[in-house]
């Protein structure tokens, strides 16, 4: 069962619309390819990818959700 989303924390409101963040993507686990603004997944939009971009190395690391 999927936990409660918190806002400001796993989404926050823009113009009426929810923007999801990186954290609800990480929890999500896989990337969805709805083209999202903070997709955290390389390379991005692609469903199902699971390699999170390491913004300091410029290289990804394997997630795999427990």
């Amino acid at each position: 069962m999927r936990n409660t989303l918190i806002e400001n924390k796993h989404y926050y409101l823009e113009n009426g619309r929810v923007v999801f963040t990186a954290l609800f993507h990480l929890e999500r686990g896989t990337c969805c390819a709805n083209k999202c603004r903070h997709c955290p997944f390389e390379p991005k939009w692609t469903k199902d990818t699971k390699k999170i971009i390491d913004k300091d190395s410029k290289e990804g690391i394997i997630f795999d959700k427990i």
